[in-house]
């Protein structure tokens, strides 16, 4: 028995139509389907929903809640704003600042290009103030079976110390 792939993944969103209008429009993806309901299927509570759901590439589908019901939506305090985000991958840098210009055309405040060493990345927020990342890959097959190496070690360092083990500072002095 295996996992297939990821479904879907649902966030909450403040308004559907918007939250569809944005990610279609300035991110070019497909409005693929929407399910409306008065009582939740997997517990017959009545609150009604809009579930819409988005073609985010190669048959990953992002999908947002409207509950209108509900207390006013929220983000964990507790996390840093830049700790949960959803990062999208795009083909090239010069795609990446082409997005990087067009949502910056729109009056959306963009950070970026970070270099990662082995990607790029800007950030940005969508209106429901979920933080996004659109990322263009550059390492090498090489560094990622360095890194993927590493990676059980690093991972017992943390677990012991809680501090940034350094493996892999090498990234750093990626161009």
């Amino acid at each position: 028995m295996s996992l297939k792939k990821i479904h879907h993944v649902a966030y909450r969103c403040i308004n559907a139509k918007e939250t569809v209008n944005f990610y279609r429009d300035l991110l070019d993806m497909e409005f693929k389907l929407a399910i409306a309901e008065d009582k939740v299927p997997s517990t017959g509570a009545p609150d009604p929903y809009m579930h819409v759901f988005l073609d985010a590439g190669n048959d990953n589908v992002l999908a947002f809640f409207e509950l209108p019901n509900s207390p006013e939506m929220g983000r964990d305090e507790q996390t840093p704003e830049w700790v949960q985000h959803i990062a999208f991958e795009v083909t090239s840098f010069e795609e990446l600042t082409r997005y990087k210009k067009r949502i910056e055309d729109t009056g959306i405040e963009v950070i970026g290009p970070v270099n990662h060493g082995i990607f790029d990345s800007i950030y940005f927020f969508d209106p429901s103030g979920h933080r996004l990342e659109l990322a263009v890959n550059k390492g090498t097959e090489e560094q990622m079976q360095q890194l993927k190496d590493i990676a059980d070690e690093m991972l017992e360092e943390w677990s012991v110390t809680k501090k940034a083990p350094q493996h892999a500072a090498w990234l750093h002095n990626l161009s």
